[in-house]
């Protein structure tokens, strides 16, 4: 055999074993193949599998689904169609139905406002009276009201205690409680309302440092994580007075948008102008006359 004969006999044996090694499947780096190929012990006859017991609490879901999620918000004591009227508490199906739309209509200019994102609302009042978190809950019962959507009230009036009479079940630890408490969890100051799809965290016991309480780096990381929690959820914070407090002041950069309450007879029209003027930011979204 001559050395032509010789070197394509060759050649014809390695493409011979390189074809037998790949029907195998077992690559090797020096082939620098760029097709795809089966792993090695494909050829088994049958699959070797075994169960394993997974924790679902170390592997939690990462897919959301607004409509589980709505599902899981647990209202165990709701209020009964009477006791919302007592109360004052929006509904649907309400008989004094030019308060139901104006809430409705509020919700919308806000939403508008905000586009696809969820968001946080400030309300504050520029009365010289304590501020009623009646008209703010009621707001954030107009988001609830919405069956793709979920609410929560998050009362940063530590002052005032009028909350507890607009909720039907007892609470205890609040936000400023949370601030000052780094044992506390979200869950330890999250309540059900009594409305459906609308949760509560009430201002806490801490009311005298309020002010330090509001400023600390804990409070910015408690309104970023309600807020990215759940894309759904529409948050409401309810501030003291705008114009007889400081802490309304703090409160404004945790928000989206304000809005501010005017009790009827209470403000004049220049108070509200020097108001819009010292809030100096385009997050004011509008007022609500209150009676």
């Amino acid at each position: 055999m001559d050395d032509n004969k010789l070197y394509n006999a060759l050649l014809k044996s390695q493409d011979e074993r390189r074809r037998l090694e790949l029907k195998r499947g077992e690559a090797k780096p020096e082939e620098n193949f760029r097709k795809e190929r089966p792993f090695a012990g494909s050829d088994r006859l049958k699959p070797n599998w075994v169960q394993v017991d997974v924790d679902e609490s170390e592997h939690p879901p990462t897919v959301y689904d607004s409509s589980v999620s709505l599902e899981l918000i647990g209202n165990p004591k709701p209020w009964t169609r009477e006791q919302l009227r007592e109360r004052k508490i929006i509904y649907s199906g309400m008989p004094d139905k030019e308060v139901m739309d104006a809430y409705r209509e509020l919700r919308i200019q806000l939403r508008n406002r905000a586009g696809d994102q969820n968001f946080v609302v400030m309300f504050s009042s520029l009365g010289n009276r304590a501020n009623s978190v009646l008209t703010a809950y009621n707001l954030a019962a107009s988001f609830a009201l919405d069956s793709h959507t979920s609410a929560l009230l998050v009362d940063c009036d530590p002052y005032n205690q009028d909350l507890t009479n607009l909720v039907s079940m007892p609470m205890r630890s609040g936000v400023t409680d949370f601030v000052a408490d780094k044992s506390l969890s979200i869950k330890d100051i999250l309540y059900p309302s009594g409305v459906a799809r609308l949760s509560v965290i009430p201002g806490g016991t801490q009311a005298s440092s309020a002010v330090e309480l509001f400023s600390a780096v804990r409070m910015r990381e408690l309104i970023s994580e309600l807020k990215d929690r759940y894309p759904d959820r529409c948050i409401i914070l309810n501030a003291p007075p705008f114009r007889e407090s400081t802490e309304a002041r703090i409160l404004e950069r945790f928000a989206d948008q304000i809005v501010f309450g005017v009790p009827f007879g209470d403000v004049t029209p220049e108070a509200i102008t020097d108001s819009v003027d010292a809030l100096g930011s385009d997050k004011f979204s509008g007022l609500v006359f209150q009676e």
